[in-house]
């Protein structure tokens, strides 16, 4: 039997929607208990009569006993178990039938209710991670962000939730948005929320670094309430929905981590240029409304947003993963800041002078070294191509004739000729006489047909001065004058 108070909602719930399963949900009974009621006031009997005497009513007070020490969860088969010992003769299914009349009623004396938020422009924006698609075994993480009053989305693939990467990220989503709100709500974090005192959220000292440099006032919804921040957890989950490959997208996997980013890049551009549903407006046109409201993102990031730093090596590499990556020499001994940028690491110099971007590679494993040649000056001193560096007068001589005498010195040397300055002092002398250009030339083609003794570098001068520097004109003879027999005494044969 119900309380005279539940029967007239019953009943005004039914005059209300003139329907036995509407009134039903909208009192909290069974369609048959709204049809008993309904009958019962329509022949004028006695609404608080009782249906049936139930076997399980002496125990009611024991049941709901159980349901409220649970605070709604216990089962049902131990509430019989428990009332079994006490002398209950009931079946389980009249047990079952209690248990969950006793449920209903504690749920709404304790349902939760909800007041509508209505955000402000300029005043909020959430973020929070859903798990993303594994590439190649390594599981990746999507950082998911909205911009609460316009509803502009912004989805940025990670491999990790590290502290730099959420800062990297956090100032990525800010320089989408165009600008920075007021606050932002997030999860309970480690990267966050250090720990919780008297329910009192601890910020991480690094996050509140970093608040305090892009000027937003970092927030932490309740703990384990994932309702207090449900803009982002939407946005988390028709993110996952949209682009993790499942059996209900039949999506295919992804190949590379840069497929994945542009894959979210394009979901992103989706959201944001259609119509919302609970706005009636499109994103990308209610953001330009909410710049207005947003202050200036900071010309650059936090130092956090870089990475971890490493320090430059004599050898002008740094190590990161226990692979070694280049940098240019002119950074030896300093730190510089390293992160992971899809497949690749970006090693960042933020001198006083302003952040820049000094290297960037592909992601190598240990053993296998990214060197760029670039990052290194030009060898003076290389075993497979040495360069002659004169020590004294007559070398300086010598190898001032030009590159010639370079390669020939060089060339003298491997084969191991004999009297090399005797023949560099006799080439010094020639080029004293006829110019060093022809010398030079000479000692050019000695060096590439490998001849090093006394006579050759003479033999090839003079091949060069009688052949190619003043080459002999051709003699034509006169043809009056040949001894060769003409062909006029044929010109009548034949005829």
């Amino acid at each position: 039997m119900k309380p005279n108070e539940e029967v007239m909602e019953i009943l005004e719930a039914f005059d209300l929607t003139g329907s036995f399963r509407a009134a039903a949900r909208l009192a909290g009974c069974d369609p048959k208990t709204v049809a008993r009621y309904v009958a019962l006031r329509g022949v004028g009997k006695e609404l608080d009569t009782p249906a049936r005497n139930s076997i399980a009513a002496p125990f009611l007070d024991k049941i709901e006993e159980l349901v409220e020490r649970s605070k709604g969860d216990v089962r049902a088969d131990v509430v019989h178990d428990k009332l079994r010992a006490m002398g209950y003769e009931g079946s389980e299914r009249t047990t079952r039938r209690a248990v969950a009349t006793a449920k209903e009623a504690y749920e709404r004396g304790h349902r939760r209710i909800f007041r509508p938020w209505v955000p402000e422009p300029g005043l909020w924006f959430q973020w929070d991670w859903g798990q993303g698609h594994s590439i190649w075994g390594r599981d990746t993480q999507l950082w998911c962000a909205w911009l609460a009053w316009s509803r502009f989305r912004v989805i940025i693939p990670t491999w990790d939730k590290t502290l730099p990467t959420v800062i990297a990220c956090i100032d990525e989503t800010l320089r989408c948005f165009g600008g920075v709100p007021t606050y932002a709500l997030t999860d309970n974090e480690k990267t966050v929320t250090s720990t919780h005192i008297c329910r009192i959220a601890v910020r991480h000292p690094d996050i509140v670094a970093a608040s305090r440099h892009y000027g937003i006032v970092i927030h932490t919804c309740i703990p384990a309430d994932p309702q207090s921040k449900g803009g982002s957890e939407a946005t988390v989950r028709i993110a996952k929905a949209d682009r993790v490959p499942t059996n209900t997208n039949l999506l295919e996997s992804y190949d590379s981590f840069v497929e994945l980013a542009g894959a979210c890049r394009a979901t992103m551009d989706r959201f944001n240029s259609r119509e919302h549903r609970e706005t009636r407006r499109i994103p990308n046109d209610a953001i330009k409304d909410e710049r207005l409201r947003l202050h200036p993102v900071t010309d650059e990031p936090h130092t956090l947003a870089f990475g971890q730093t490493r320090s430059v090596d004599r050898d002008a590499t740094i190590r990161y993963g226990s692979a070694r990556y280049s940098v240019p020499h002119t950074l030896v001994g300093e730190r510089l800041w390293v992160r992971v940028a899809g497949d690749e690491l970006v090693v960042v110099d933020a001198s006083p002078r302003g952040a820049r971007e000094v290297a960037r590679h592909a992601l190598t494993t240990p053993g296998n070294p990214r060197i760029e040649p670039a990052h290194y000056p030009e060898r003076t001193s290389d075993p497979l191509n040495p360069r002659p560096r004169p020590q004294t007068e007559d070398e300086r001589a010598f190898i001032a004739i030009g590159e010639g005498a370079h390669q020939w010195l060089v060339e003298a040397a491997a084969a191991g000729a004999q009297r090399i300055r005797t023949k560099m002092a006799r080439a010094v002398e020639f080029a004293a006489l006829v110019g060093g250009d022809t010398v030079d030339r000479a000692l050019g083609l000695a060096a590439a047909s490998a001849r090093f003794e006394f006579t050759d570098l003479e033999s090839i001068f003079d091949h060069i001065v009688r052949h190619l520097v003043t080459p002999v004109q051709p003699t034509i003879p006169d043809a009056s004058t040949s001894l060769a027999q003409g062909t006029g005494s044929w010109e009548e044969f034949g005829r």
